[in-house]
């Protein structure tokens, strides 16, 4: 007989806004503990220093995750020119300091080389595994690694501000397994002057916006009472990329036993993935074929 999971079936997205010096981990956790969830998972990792959207999946909205991870995110940050640290970021250790400061003009051009296709070197301090192993716990052991160059599409790639010849203001967009870090690390090298980020804010990930987010004290003031359940965002917001396909109330049960299901009409191409819906709510995510969805990730009531 199948052990039964603690906690409520609850599903939907909150949108957190996360604090400076806590780990994604931990606020996945405390969200978890607030509504008294069965399941929770979040789209997109933050470092514990980052600020801004975290979205956070319960219940049958993880199996929405995966969209929210492909989806282009925007952050902001601040690159501090002229010194390199162990971290590329602001709490590690100073490695290596430079005097020379480029001019607005030359960050500006310097910045095409970062947009587009990019092959990309995650920090030594990441979740890359290195041989089973976390790059960040070999690193803390006094490991340097030859990390692999990953692709990155960044869309867009611009200078916000330049409050003075230390410092540098951007704004990125870009997609899934995106390094700032190393974004700061990278221009700073190619101008000559080594870089580290300073600062980082995530503003929005996919349909999520930092003005949605909820702080940490908020949730543990309304935690496991019923205005924090209506703060909850519905999962069908993790399935806005793909094409919506309305089901009969017979397609929907046909779809929800994981058989393929009629639906009504469609904007999609034959093999597309989509996801059906009936009376507006998420019942499968499938490949779109001939008039029918054949299921892949099935929504439970």
């Amino acid at each position: 007989m199948a052990r039964k999971r603690k906690g409520r079936a609850i599903s939907g997205w909150l949108v957190v806004d996360k604090p400076a010096g806590i780990g994604s981990t931990t606020v996945v956790n405390k969200v978890k503990w607030a509504f008294d969830a069965q399941k929770a998972g979040h789209a997109g990792t933050l470092d514990p220093d980052a600020t801004g959207v975290l979205a956070i999946a319960l219940g049958e909205a993880t199996k929405t995750v995966p969209y929210i991870t492909d989806a282009l995110k925007c952050y902001r940050f601040v690159v501090r020119l002229g010194v390199s640290t162990r971290t590329d970021d602001a709490e590690g250790e100073v490695i290596e300091t430079n005097d020379t400061r480029p001019t607005d003009a030359e960050i500006a051009a310097g910045l095409a080389a970062f947009r587009g296709d990019i092959m990309q070197v995650p920090p030594q301090f990441s979740a890359v595994k290195v041989d089973g192993e976390r790059a960040y716990d070999i690193a803390r052991d006094g490991g340097e690694m030859d990390l692999v160059a990953r692709p990155l599409w960044v869309e867009s790639l611009e200078v916000i501000a330049r409050p003075d010849a230390d410092h540098v203001e951007l704004e990125m967009v870009c997609g899934k397994g995106g390094y700032v870090r190393s974004i700061a690390r990278d221009l700073g090298a190619a101008l000559g002057c080594l870089g580290h980020v300073q600062w980082l804010r995530r503003t929005w990930s996919g349909p999520f916006d930092a003005a949605q987010g909820v702080s940490l004290d908020t949730i543990d003031q309304l935690a496991k009472t019923p205005a924090l359940d209506a703060l909850l965002l519905p999962l069908e917001l993790g399935l806005g990329d793909l094409p919506e396909l309305p089901t009969t109330a017979e397609g929907a049960m046909r779809l929800r036993n994981g058989n393929p299901g009629m639906v009504l009409a469609s904007n999609a191409e034959f093999g597309d993935e989509a996801w059906a819906s009936y009376l507006g709510r998420a019942v499968a995510v499938g490949v779109y074929k001939a008039g029918e969805l054949h299921p892949s990730r099935v929504f439970n009531d």
